[in-house]
C-alpha cells in the first residue's frame, strides 16, 4: 500500500512543480522546425514570384521588341496577297489577248519559207489590225495585208496560203479564203519578172475558241489540195490577160 504523504509547510517554502527538461527540449525542437519550415516556405515562395515576375517582364519585353516585326510582316503578307490578286487578274486579261509580236515574227517565217521561189516568193505591202473589245461581238477582229506572188505560177499563192493554214500563227484566226489575186506585173527586166497582187484577210477567232484551240505543227512542203484548182485559176487568168 502506498503512503499518503502530507506536507505541513507553508505554501511559500512547499517546492514548486517544474515542467521536465526534456518535454521542454522536445517542445523547443518542433517549434525550431516549424519556424524553419515556414521561412523557408515563404522563401520558395517569393523567390518563385519574383523569378516568374522576372520572366513576365523579360518576355513582354521581347513581344514590344517583336511586335514592329510582326506588324511589318502583316503588312508584307498584305501586299503579297494584293500583289497575287493583280497577278491573276492580269494573267485573265492578257491570256485572251494576242501576243502580236510574236504573231509578227511567225508570219515572216511563212514568208521566208518558200525555198527562195520554189514554193512561193511573197512579199507584203502592209498589214492593218483591227480589234473590236466587245466580249459580245462576233468577230473579235481582222487582219488584213495587201500581199504580192513574185511568180507566173498562181499555185504558188495556194502554196503560201497552205503554209500559212498549217502554222503556229493561224491558231488565233480562221482558215483563209481561197486564193484570189490579178497580174499586176510583167517587165522581164526586173526579178522577179512576174508578180501577183492578192489580198490576205484574216477574221480573229472568238476568244473562248482561240484558247481552247491547240497550236498546228506546219507541214512539210508540198502542193496540197488547193494546188490543181490554183493551177486551174492560172489557166483562166492568162487566157483573160492574152
Amino acid at each position: 500500500m502506498s503512503m499518503i504523504r502530507i506536507n505541513l509547510l507553508p505554501e511559500e517554502y512547499r517546492k514548486s512543480t517544474r515542467t521536465p527538461i526534456k518535454l521542454m527540449a522536445s517542445i523547443a525542437g518542433i517549434v525550431a522546425v516549424n519556424a524553419g519550415l515556414v521561412a523557408w516556405l515563404g522563401y520558395v515562395h517569393f523567390n518563385v514570384e519574383l523569378q516568374v515576375e522576372s520572366e513576365k517582364n523579360t518576355v513582354q519585353s521581347e513581344m514590344g521588341g517583336l511586335k514592329p516585326q510582326l506588324d511589318y510582316f502583316a503588312s508584307l503578307e498584305s501586299e503579297s496577297k494584293q500583289y497575287k490578286s493583280r497577278e491573276q487578274t492580269l494573267a485573265q486579261i492578257t491570256k485572251g489577248r494576242i501576243c502580236w509580236t510574236r504573231k509578227l515574227d511567225e508570219f515572216i517565217d511563212i514568208c521566208s519559207r518558200g525555198g527562195d521561189g520554189e514554193r512561193h516568193l511573197v512579199w507584203f505591202d502592209d498589214m492593218q489590225v483591227a480589234q473590236n473589245m466587245d466580249p459580245r461581238a462576233k468577230v473579235p477582229g481582222t487582219v488584213s495585208a495587201t500581199g504580192h506572188s513574185g511568180s507566173d505560177k498562181f499555185a504558188q499563192m495556194a502554196n503560201f496560203l497552205e503554209d500559212l493554214e498549217n502554222s503556229n500563227f493561224i491558231s488565233d484566226f480562221e482558215k483563209p479564203e481561197a486564193p484570189g489575186g490579178q497580174q499586176t506585173l510583167v517587165d522581164e527586166t526586173l526579178i522577179p519578172p512576174v508578180a501577183w497582187a492578192f489580198g490576205l484577210k484574216l477574221k480573229m477567232k472568238l476568244r473562248d475558241d482561240g484558247a481552247k484551240d491547240t497550236a498546228k505543227t506546219t507541214k512539210p512542203a508540198g502542193r496540197g489540195d488547193r494546188a490543181p484548182a490554183a493551177a486551174k485559176g492560172a489557166t483562166e487568168a492568162k487566157e483573160d490577160a492574152k
